[in-house]
């Protein structure tokens, strides 16, 4: 072969770049990750669990539960050294920490059932003190009533005298009143005078006085009790209604549930008289 025919083969040869041969990069590559370490298993873990990436809340749980856990190791530990004295405690000893344990349950016991008679003991004259309070406040007002002092209101009759002629006089009012009391009633009222134990009636110029007090027709009884008792007591044969109109005077009897005596009389002190009780 000529020269010239290897001439332009050359030329062809040196314009292409060198080819590596695919064998040596192989085995660059594993040169340099032989370079690298290797890990195990456990430091991948490690890897993938440190530095922790906790949350707030994560963090607020974790420390309440060692906190809950330390507690359970304390009370632990506790009762165990507590188990560890009694075991180790003489027969003697034993015997005598359960009589201070009897005896101090004893005295709570007593202290309770003391606590309880007292607070029993504060109801009960609580109560009884509440309940002489009501009795003696009732028995002021009965007494009241009585006397006049205070106003009354109940059942009755309202009696109403008529005398257009002037002919009823003192002593027939006063003998009204008398039957009144014996058939029961509790309160009267005449024409606005309160009628008390101590009431007197007298004849006075066109009319009547009542404890002084001047009074004029037509006598209006404004009386308080149980009307099936009055009314019958007026009305019997020669009695009050008929003796009045036999001076001619007009006589009516009326029953009422509701009678009001409001007419009242000055308490007065007695001058020389005290309670005698203690």
């Amino acid at each position: 072969m000529s020269n010239e025919d290897e001439a332009p083969k050359n030329r062809l040869r040196k314009e292409l770049p060198e080819e590596v041969p695919a064998l040596a990069a192989a085995e660059t590559e594993d040169e340099e990750q032989a370079q690298e370490p290797s890990l195990t298993g456990r430091q991948r873990l490690v890897q993938g669990v440190w530095p922790p990436r906790l949350s707030r809340a994560q963090l607020i749980v974790a420390l309440l539960l060692f906190g809950l856990g330390f507690g359970l190791a304390v009370q632990v530990a506790s009762n165990s050294d507590s188990g560890s004295a009694l075991r180790g405690a003489r027969q003697e000893d034993l015997v005598r920490i359960l009589d201070e344990l009897d005896n101090r349950t004893q005295r709570l016991e007593d202290e309770k059932q003391g606590l309880e008679d007292q607070r029993t003991e504060l109801e009960t004259s609580s109560d009884q003190a509440e309940e002489a309070r009501k009795q003696t406040v009732e028995k002021e007002k009965q007494l009241g009533i009585l006397a006049g002092t205070v106003a009354a209101q109940g059942p009755g009759i309202t009696l109403t005298i008529n005398d257009t002629k002037g002919t009823v006089e003192a002593d027939m009012l006063l003998d009204a009143i008398q039957e009144l009391r014996a058939a029961g009633a509790e309160a009267i009222q005449v024409n606005g005078v309160r009628v008390v134990a101590g009431t007197y009636l007298t004849d006075s110029d066109g009319g009547v006085k009542v404890d002084g007090n001047k009074i004029s027709q037509p006598y209006r009884f404004k009386v308080i009790g149980k009307p099936q008792d009055l009314e019958p007591a007026l009305n019997i044969p020669g009695g009050v209604v008929q003796t009045l109109e036999k001076e001619q005077a007009t006589v009516t009897v009326d029953r009422s549930t509701k009678i009001v005596v409001d007419a009242l009389r000055p308490a007065k002190r007695p001058d020389y008289a005290r309670s005698s009780s203690q």
